[in-house]
């Protein structure tokens, strides 16, 4: 009996046989929906059996978290002692690390969290080594730094890029603009609002058709491919990622070879051993993870510079602020901390006032749908917020009793 890795072996040989032509275009489109569903068949752990050993994952911490992924002996260990002070196991010989080393770097006000991976191999993303644990913790991180060895940098960047894309990581992509729509009636409704060279009609429908969708619109704003459509109807087991290529052992070239290493896009050329040119890769990380430092400044108190509330990308507006902020940060009594507040705190907001570059005017007084900047300030104005502290302390004092007692 055929194993997956078989079935994509044999439809990925019989796609490179196949002409691109009107007349096979049904085909092909078909041809590349059932290649996308034995890659997630061959992705998904099996429920069956015994247990898988144990996972690379840990817990997370930080505003976000930064994954080292490359092949064995190309310094990601050292990397991660040079730049978190964190001692990770580093030798001459190949699995040097053997399970996910974490550490923690403050930059700019913002602790980043970086996962020194163990190293992969070729063939990872169809179940070689524990290729597939690795990289399934590089998924759920913010930001992967690619470390590669400058001696041999496009060869493992080609083999690592296609390793990623395997397991369904879109590497320095955006989601594509295009749009399904399910419905119970009607037949499939192709509309672009560009033209489409990269993909016809007959291809949208086969495509459908395998993952039988049989009525739906689909809005196509983008010229988009067959890949770009498999990976909107795949879109859970999808991941856009920033990558950084750190190219690493700068001190075994010379400045020539340096000069065309900074040609390939997104990289940054270090020596992990020496710590050079570590200022740059840090720079690259943070312009990569589009943080937003927002500062509080609490009721008659000068704004806190040392403690940043930090927002992601898309979550930056004030409402995400006060949901972040520290509730000593609200008022000027000092309450106990905790790390998110309550929903009826948030009904009762009534405005903030922010200074920074998200507003026309300092001190504008401004609503929980406005969008932040970096290094804004922000003071957060809401009522009856000590009634709900107090009531908090007495809560926590009550549970605190009720342990001891117990």
């Amino acid at each position: 009996m055929a194993t997956t890795v078989d079935k994509i072996k044999d439809i990925e040989a019989e796609m490179a046989k196949t002409q691109k032509n009107k007349a096979t275009s049904f085909h092909l489109g078909q041809l590349k929906a059932k290649l996308a569903k034995l890659k997630r068949e061959l992705l998904t752990p099996s429920s069956s059996g015994g247990g898988g050993g144990a996972g690379f994952d840990v817990a997370r911490t930080g505003a976000a978290s930064v994954g080292f992924i490359g092949f064995p002996s190309v310094g990601k260990s050292t990397l991660l002692t040079k730049l978190t002070g964190v001692h990770s196991e580093a030798a001459a010989y190949e699995f040097t690390t053997l399970t996910t080393t974490p550490g923690q770097v403050t930059y700019r006000g913002a602790a980043i969290q970086m996962l020194d991976l163990p190293g992969i191999i070729q063939g990872a993303k169809d179940g070689k080594g524990r290729g597939r644990q690795v990289i399934a913790v590089a998924k759920s991180c913010q930001l992967i730094f690619i470390v590669l060895d400058v001696n041999k940098p496009l060869t493992d960047k080609r083999v690592i890029e296609q390793e990623l894309e395997g397991f369904g990581i879109r590497i320095n992509k955006d989601p594509p603009n295009l749009k399904i729509t399910k419905k119970d009636k009607g037949g499939l409704n192709i509309t672009s609002t560009v033209p489409l060279t990269h993909i016809d009609h007959d291809e949208i429908k086969a495509v459908m058709h395998e993952y039988r969708i049989l009525s739906a619109d689909i809005a196509i704003r983008c010229d988009a491919t067959v890949d770009d459509l498999i990976d909107v109807v795949e879109a859970k087991s999808r991941s856009y990622i920033p990558v950084v290529y750190a190219l690493n052992k700068i001190d075994s070239i010379s400045i020539e070879e340096l000069d065309l290493l900074y040609r390939i896009p997104n990289a940054c050329p270090i020596s992990s051993e020496h710590g050079w040119n570590i200022d740059e890769l840090m720079e690259m990380m943070w312009d990569k993870l589009q943080l937003k430092r927002v500062y509080t400044k609490p009721k008659g108190r000068q704004p806190d510079y040392e403690a940043p509330v930090v927002l992601k990308n898309g979550r930056d507006t004030v409402e995400d602020f006060v949901r972040l902020q520290p509730l000593d940060n609200l008022i000027k009594v000092n309450p106990v901390k905790c790390n998110s507040i309550h929903k009826s705190i948030l009904e009762q907001f009534k405005h903030a006032a922010v200074w920074g570059r998200s507003v026309k005017h300092q001190g504008q007084l401004c609503g929980l749908n406005h969008q932040l900047e970096d290094e804004d300030i922000s003071k957060s104005s809401c009522p009856n917020i000590s009634c709900y502290l107090l009531r908090t302390r007495l809560l926590m004092m009550f549970f605190k009793v009720t342990i001891i007692k117990k």
